[in-house]
């Protein structure tokens, strides 16, 4: 899936292909189609999902976590075959940790539109013939949390214990919240909006740009291609990573030192430029360029207000107790996004603060302040 060919080169795609090794993933089976809010319908559709933990008789104890716009089904366990990365909540979820697998069942699911063995671009079409490429279709948020009902239906859980995201799972978690609000028994906020605000779609079409401007894009067509649009996808992590941390930890940890022995007047790089570059140069050996088109669209489509009479009314269907919580340092996503959700929902209350250098990376990082808020909010 991402390792390097017998020739030296990355593959055309770090996505998880047919015949790669599962790792932990289990499959909500293909077959069945969903309607899409642009217009259409997606056939087939599968979700790869992880679970942790045992689903109670009466399906009462159901957890579900969802990820933000790179991370996966993975939220715990090491790397190894099937995972590039170990969990990216690794801490939160086992026997005694907030996510107590003790008492919790926890399901975390690939992102509909992901590329890590749900349905997405570098999925095969109905044909087997070739991947979906530039052909897939135009996904809202609405759309993957429809796919992701049909995976609760799978399972027989009717209603969620809680439903958690930060980010853009934070997204999903609100659309679930606001679409069934009959399934959704408590509600995790986490660093995330109700709508897609200017300069969030600002800063993500220039990503998009990035990517489509690689002469290697070919139109999203590239899956069995020699090669992927990696530069492209590399300058897309390199901008969206600098959105993601604050100016005052990029400040303290690099300053103006150059990296090593290099001298950027002399074609070097300085030491926030090498961070950069290893953030991108990891990102296009385990994700694909297509998803991240794709997922970056349905973002800036977020706006659980759309034809639905505008926020106010939207939020106002929501049932669940609700914590919302933001990083004070987050420039991506400010407090005020955390502050509007918070005043809009009825079982909110105050927006819950966590204090990290990290900017919106926090609530990834943040895992003891984290812990603490869904420790409150599952009581």
């Amino acid at each position: 899936m991402s390792a390097v060919t017998a020739t030296g080169q990355l593959p055309a795609t770090g996505a998880w292909r047919e015949g790669d090794p599962p790792g932990r993933r289990q499959w909500w089976p293909a077959g069945r189609p969903l309607r899409l809010e642009a217009g259409g319908e997606l056939p087939g559709v599968r979700l790869a999902f992880e679970t942790w933990g045992r689903l109670a008789p009466d399906a009462s104890n159901a957890v579900l976590v969802l990820h933000a716009l790179t991370g996966d089904s993975h939220v715990a366990g090491p790397a190894g075959p099937g995972h590039p990365t170990p969990g990216w909540w690794e801490p939160l979820v086992g026997p005694g940790r907030p996510l107590d697998t003790d008492r919790w069942f926890v399901v975390a699911p690939n992102v509909l539109g992901g590329c890590q063995g749900s349905t997405g671009p570098s999925s095969p079409r109905p044909d087997g013939r070739r991947a979906w490429g530039g052909a897939f279709p135009f996904l809202t948020q609405r759309d993957q949390v429809a796919a992701e009902a049909y995976l609760a239906d799978a399972l027989g859980i009717d209603r969620w214990a809680l439903v958690a995201g930060g980010s853009m799972g934070g997204m999903r978690a609100v659309e679930w919240a606001v679409s069934y609000p009959e399934r959704t028994g408590a509600l995790l906020l986490l660093a995330t909006t109700a709508a897609a605000s200017a300069e969030q779609i600002a800063w993500a079409g220039i990503q998009l740009r990035a990517i489509r401007a690689d002469p290697d894009w070919q139109g999203g067509d590239y899956h069995d291609a020699a090669r992927g649009p990696h530069t492209g996808l590399g300058l897309a992590r390199r901008l969206a990573h600098v959105t993601y941390r604050s100016e005052p930890e990029l400040t303290a940890r690099f300053g103006r030192s150059p990296q090593d022995a290099e001298h950027p007047w002399r074609g070097g790089r300085y030491r926030v430029e090498s961070y950069l570059d290893h953030h991108a140069e990891k990102l296009v050996r385990r994700f694909d360029a297509a998803s991240y088109v794709v997922l970056t669209e349905a973002m800036n489509a977020h706006d659980a207000g759309r034809s639905r009479g505008g926020l106010r009314s939207a939020l106002a269907r929501v049932t669940a107790p609700t914590l919302v919580a933001g990083v004070d340092s987050d420039r991506l996503y400010p407090l005020a996004q955390q502050e509007e959700l918070a005043a809009l929902i009825p079982g909110a209350d105050r927006t819950r603060v966590v204090r990290s250098p990290y900017g919106h990376d926090g609530f990834l990082i943040e895992t003891e302040q984290v812990g603490a808020l869904v420790r409150e909010v599952l009581g």
